[in-house]
């Protein structure tokens, strides 16, 4: 399975594997184990820990990223425990030599607040699997954090990533990706 990972994403890049093989195999073996009384589901877990081996195989041994980039904060809401999404859209951050901070599962909320005063990233990108998940408070919090001395502070782009937002979540400094590639664009155009 990690060979076929490997292959697949060295013949047709990273995105495209993802988006055209991993996430149909992922949806697939999903639905099997969903409609099966939870038979399955070891596959489901097996074929989750393999891809989310290969994106951070990937992420390592990717070309380094600029030291003189602003990171890019990425984090998952607290009861968020899918990983694999934003998995995927570190190791094409990258790949595309752009520097991430990447925090685990359920991040509390005022941590991240305190990452992104710390860090001044351009971007903070906040997953959400689930409506349970979003929290629009929150997103405008961190989207209103200042880094930097006074007079030239900035302020990060928030992406909200997943399908958990609604469009009414979107407000001022925020954007929502529609999937991957669409994610890493918006945010190498603002590392250009």
């Amino acid at each position: 399975m990690e060979a076929l990972l490997r292959r697949t994403a060295e013949a047709h890049g990273l995105v495209t594997a993802w988006e055209e093989a991993r996430v149909p195999a992922l949806r697939a073996v999903g639905r099997k184990w969903e409609s099966a009384d939870d038979r399955y589901v070891e596959v489901e877990h097996l074929l989750s820990w393999h891809v989310s081996t290969a994106l951070r195989r990937t992420a390592v041994t990717a070309p380094g990223a600029s030291a003189r980039a602003a990171p890019v904060v990425l984090a998952r809401l607290r009861g968020e425990q899918h990983t694999l999404p934003p998995e995927a859209l570190a190791a094409g951050l990258v790949e595309r030599g752009l520097p991430t901070r990447t925090f685990g599962a359920a991040v509390p909320a005022e941590a991240l607040r305190a990452a992104v005063g710390r860090s001044g990233p351009t971007a903070a990108v906040l997953w959400s699997q689930s409506r349970r998940t979003a929290d629009g408070v929150l997103a405008r919090q961190v989207a209103s954090t200042a880094f930097g001395p006074s007079g030239a502070r900035t302020v990060p782009v928030v992406l909200l990533a997943g399908p958990g937002w609604s469009a009414r979540s979107v407000t001022a400094g925020m954007r929502r990706p529609r999937g991957l590639r669409e994610a890493l664009d918006a945010i190498s155009a603002l590392h250009a």
